[in-house]
């Protein structure tokens, strides 16, 4: 299952870094000055809220603190190829390894290998369709065999949160023992 999913990973790197135009040094831009992030999805304003609620031991994990990171370009030569080296600000730092919730639309990747990401944004906007960053989508690592998940199904989930700055096979951002919130 993980020499399929690093595989699955790999294609999808290659595809995104393909058709980006890197430059050396990149931050997503996204406004720094609001107390809410604000999404627009089919006419409608839907607000994720910025803070952290305690909820059962379990911190609330924001869009907006997932934004806390810049990359820089890094050449791998086993790929011969750039990809986005992540530098971790202080607030996503602070919670990894911690027990953490986030709100966002599921996006199947792989349903024979129980493979989800789950996005900030729509299918139509997401990471892998070129209308996002990396600190957009978060790789869902289920403690047990999970439901089919839809596509765009807007769901909360809670796990282990966990960083990755090195291995260009994953994501950067990780939920070990995700499931589903109700």
């Amino acid at each position: 299952m993980d020499k399929k999913r690093n595989y699955i990973l790999w294609i999808l790197v290659i595809v995104v870094v393909s058709s980006m135009n890197l430059s050396s040094v990149c931050k997503h831009p996204l406004p720094t000055n609001l107390d809410t992030d604000i999404l627009v999805n089919a006419g409608e304003i839907e607000t994720f809220s910025a803070g952290f609620d305690e909820v059962a031991g379990a911190s609330e994990l924001t869009w907006r603190t997932l934004s806390d990171v810049e990359f820089k370009d890094v050449y791998i030569e086993e790929l011969d190829a750039y990809y986005w080296k992540p530098t971790f600000g202080e607030s996503v730092l602070s919670l990894e390894g911690k027990s953490v919730f986030i709100t966002g639309y599921v996006i199947p990747v792989d349903y024979d290998e129980d493979f989800y990401v789950l996005s900030r944004y729509p299918y139509a906007n997401c990471f892998f369709c070129g209308g996002a960053g990396p600190e957009s989508v978060v790789d869902l690592r289920f403690k047990s065999k999970s439901r089919k998940y839809k596509t765009d199904e807007r769901l909360t989930f809670e796990g282990k949160f966990t960083l990755n700055e090195d291995d260009v096979y994953q994501m950067n951002y990780i939920l070990v023992d995700a499931q589903e919130k109700k």
